[in-house]
């Protein structure tokens, strides 16, 4: 794989490599078919487990409909200071909204998969996706940890990102490689995401990997900064989940030791895979044709720039006008205007693949010709200034709107 070659802060160089989740050393993984998806040869559900007890950290939805294994896991890294042994993950049920059973089944996934380890049950981690209300089989979901546990291996991070996905179109798996003065370490990683995605605080499953010798808490402190502009700066329909939940695991294997100094670097290790998988789960929204970048400047602070930028990202208007390829600006005007963030329509400006379309006030119609060419393109970038002279910024990337959209979700259950 050929890719990414970047220089941090003069010290660390990071390059892409292949193995996705299953790329840092110490950990091991298999996917497999368990029945809980119909389609015989459809991947199911994925153990991905450390050699030994690793530091771990975790984010998780904001939904107050809250899923059984978010409960079952913040529960559990709770319970071990942030240490887990391994994650058990499974797709086509999202065991959520399902009582007291619901809550039993998740932990007897832990349970199941701690003894097939070898290790307390506190130290697994769980996270399901599928349909919202519908019981796991439980006789399946067992059998298919205990061939899981028996076919781990190293090289099987396919399996995992294969394993996780519901409607996603592709899988979404990415690893790097950063080069320090005291030595390499990998962070790799895998997400899942087409539909239902707002996270305010991941993806709806993303987990990563690493072989960075490094605290529980410097691990947190790590994947929340990573997180705020990868995963929690995407939008696909508005919509955050029952079971939206990021998890990080670090084997210590490769010996290079984290410590306040080094943070930046592991950061940036994180960052660089996040915002691959994140940009992974935007391209592969449901019905999207198009990614959106939508920057907007001049705001009071990065936080309002991210309100109004997240704003413009959700509108049904504005998505929908992409799709057509129809430089609507005003349909962009209006969104910022109803941000709730201090905006003025007589010095703003917006501009779609850098083509100016507004400025104070004031259309410039005789752009849209140029605008409209660059939507025709599958990578379309919206830029806004709310003319307001702050300095805050932000970026959130997002699909078009189309109607294989509501096909998909019209027919999700039936």
């Amino acid at each position: 794989m050929s890719g990414l070659n970047t220089q941090v802060a003069g010290i660390a160089e990071l390059s892409a490599i292949d193995g996705g989740i299953g790329a840092p050393a110490g950990f091991r993984s298999a996917g497999v078919h368990c029945g809980i998806k119909k389609a015989a040869d459809a991947l199911d559900l994925t153990v991905i487990a450390a050699d030994r007890t690793a530091a771990a950290a975790g984010i998780f939805t904001t939904n107050l409909a809250v899923a059984a294994p978010v409960i079952v896991s913040r529960r559990h890294l709770a319970e071990t200071g942030g240490r887990a042994r391994a994650v058990v993950v499974n797709s086509g049920c999202a065991n959520a909204c399902t009582g007291d059973g619901g809550l039993s089944n998740a932990e007897g996934m832990a349970e199941e998969t701690a003894r097939a380890l070898g290790c307390p049950r506190h130290e697994v981690l769980v996270a399901s996706t599928g349909v919202i209300g519908v019981a796991l089989p439980m006789d399946r979901v067992v059998t298919g940890i205990q061939f899981a546990a028996r076919t781990l291996a190293r090289g099987k991070g396919s399996e995992t990102a294969r394993a996780i996905m519901t409607t996603d179109p592709f899988p979404k798996e990415h690893a790097v490689s950063v080069q320090t003065s005291r030595g390499a370490f990998v962070v790799g990683g895998t997400a899942k995401g087409s539909g239902m995605i707002e996270p305010n605080m991941a993806t709806m499953l993303g987990f990563l990997t690493t072989d960075a010798k490094v605290s529980a808490a410097r691990l947190h402190q790590a994947l929340v900064t990573s997180a705020r502009d990868t995963f929690n700066a995407i939008t696909v329909d508005g919509e955050c989940s029952t079971n939206d939940c990021l998890i990080a695991l670090a084997s210590g294997a490769s010996g290079v030791e984290i410590d306040d100094d080094t943070l930046p670097l592991l950061t940036a290790g994180m960052l660089e895979v996040s915002r691959t998988l994140a940009l992974g789960i935007v391209r592969g929204g449901e019905g999207a044709t198009k990614v959106i970048e939508v920057t907007v400047r001049g705001a009071s602070d990065d936080a309002d720039a991210r309100r109004v930028a997240r704003t413009i990202a959700n509108s049904p208007l504005v998505k929908t006008a992409v799709h057509g390829a129809d430089p609507n600006w005003g349909r962009i005007v209006a969104a910022a205007g109803r941000s709730g963030v201090a905006f003025d329509v007589t010095r703003a400006d917006v501009r779609v693949g850098g083509v100016l379309l507004f400025e104070n006030g004031m259309p410039h119609d005789e752009a849209a010709p140029d605008a409209g060419k660059h939507l025709q393109g599958t990578d379309v970038r919206i830029e806004m200034s709310l003319g307001t002279g702050g300095s805050g910024s932000a970026t959130i990337w997002t699909c078009d709107l189309s109607a294989e959209y509501v096909r998909i979700n019209g027919e999700y259950r039936t």
